[in-house]
């Protein structure tokens, strides 16, 4: 973390002022009382820190969702110590073995968490899903609220697969129902959105799994689950809502884009290379056919193919945007406007995000100009690769161990880097990533290999494979 310029802690300066800080007082006058919706939260089986909830009421032609969004900004006011040390991290830092938390704790897992049973102030995000999966209408206002039930994505997938019984929605026939809406509506906005041409990937997270004194036991794979992609379909159609909020409004914004990619021509050679052939020119409705049939046809190895593709589209980055600007869109997920705002806990991005929402709620002048916007964006789009550099480092680190024994052994996997520094490889059981060392032919990003592992350095996150 010192490495790559974070703050291991939070400055003593910072700390004081959560030391003073109290449970806001609610006056409801002006502010809208949801309290007696049954919101629920659906998140990690660790997560504290709460930054958002949902409910969902069903109408004529569609479903009318609501995404209740932490206030966080209530209690992290801008120029504070806590504001600078957030902006100087930019985001939390999960490294499976410890989290370096954006905001002090007190904050993001207590008063701006939204916590069950605790009423809490929220950014509420609502939106009309039609049964065609379009966000017809949307709005954005602030309101009281309160998280009925705090769910798990486990939990919630293995209830709506039918594959386990879980006793706080069993018990409450009112939250199954909401459940059920809620993923219906989810369901309808990804197909929508998939058929627009975003993306469709196989993504697996490594965590380290560490007993208590230290000791490296397992890497836990972490997949998508229906209940982490319902949740990701609303917070899809969320930020994309607050986007067009805030250029209704004439404001500034803080964009999230993935340009079109610079290396369509491999990812061309990719799909030839399994029989399909896309266009000349980067085309996201064709790219998602092509990983739509490799998902259908071939899903031994459409782990290897996502992982190809997602990295020749390249990185996402953060962009400033003025009133009525044209700025580029987010590729993967064929939105023209999106803008990170439903994890202000966790990103400075989005507490950037909520203070221009809140200022053009109360009609006041933008907190931030496009010139102050944009080192901010050059600097959180900067932060987040180092944070992924920490946490893939740490991650390496445990792999090491584990495949310290493994010396020899031959792995099936597919290159995933090159550059002017090497060529690296991703294998799977365990899904790590190491480099490519020795004699190495001509090997591009999507290849599939035999490599065969000839060192680990579990002290400094080393893994080299030599190919066979």
């Amino acid at each position: 973390m010192m490495e790559r310029g974070f703050l291991t802690e939070i400055p003593k300066e910072a700390r004081a002022e959560v030391e003073n800080k109290q449970e806001p007082v609610f006056d409801t006058r002006g502010i809208r009382d949801l309290r007696s919706f049954l919101w629920s939260s659906i998140d990690n089986d660790e997560s504290r820190d709460l930054d958002q909830i949902e409910y969902a009421t069903k109408e004529a032609g569609g479903t009318r969702v609501y995404v209740g969004i932490a206030d966080v900004d209530s209690l992290v006011p801008r120029h504070s110590m806590i504001d600078h040390a957030a902006e100087h991290n930019t985001t939390s830092v999960y490294t499976g073995v410890l989290t370096f938390p954006m905001l002090p704790e007190r904050l993001s897992t207590d008063l701006t968490s939204l916590n069950e049973g605790q009423q809490r102030l929220s950014i509420v995000i609502e939106m009309l899903v039609t049964d065609d999966g379009r966000a017809a209408e949307s709005s954005v206002y602030v309101a009281l609220v309160e998280n009925k039930a705090q769910l798990t994505y486990n939990g919630v997938a293995a209830w709506l697969e039918g594959t386990s019984t879980i006793p706080k929605i069993e018990q409450h026939p009112e939250l199954q129902d909401q459940l059920r809406l809620q993923d219906r509506a989810a369901e309808t906005l990804r197909k929508a959105r998939h058929e627009a041409g975003a993306l469709t990937f196989n993504t697996a997270e490594m965590n380290p799994v560490v007993s208590s004194d230290g000791v490296v036991l397992d890497l836990e794979v972490r997949q998508q689950n229906r209940a982490s992609l319902l949740i990701e379909d609303l917070m899809i159609a969320s930020n994309q809502a607050v986007a067009k909020f805030l250029d209704e409004n004439d404001f500034p914004s803080l964009r999230r884009v993935v340009k079109t990619p610079e290396r369509w021509d491999r990812i061309v050679a990719v799909a030839a290379s399994s029989g399909y052939k896309l266009p000349d020119q980067p085309d996201v409705k064709s790219l998602e056919q092509f990983l739509n049939a490799q998902r259908q046809t071939n899903p031994a190895h459409f782990a290897d193919v996502s992982l190809a593709v997602v990295k020749l589209l390249g990185r996402g980055e953060y962009m400033a945007r003025s009133p009525r600007e044209a700025t580029p869109g987010h590729f993967a997920l064929a939105a023209n406007a999106y803008s990170h705002s439903t994890a202000p806990n966790r990103r400075f991005p989005d507490l950037i995000t909520q203070r221009l929402v809140k200022a053009a709620l109360s009609k006041t002048v933008p907190p931030y100009s496009k010139d102050e916007l944009q080192p901010l964006a050059e600097h959180c789009t900067e932060r987040e690769d180092a944070a992924n550099k920490v946490e893939r480092f740490v991650k390496k680190c445990a792999a090491a161990v584990l495949l310290a024994p493994r010396i020899g052994q031959l792995f099936d996997g597919v290159v995933s880097g090159v550059n002017e520094h090497g060529s690296w490889v991703r294998v799977s059981h365990p899904n790590v990533e190491g480099k490519i060392v020795g004699h190495v032919r001509r090997v591009d990003v999507g290849d599939r290999v035999q490599v065969r592992l000839t060192f680990v350095d579990p002290e400094h996150g080393f893994i080299d494979f030599e190919l066979a």
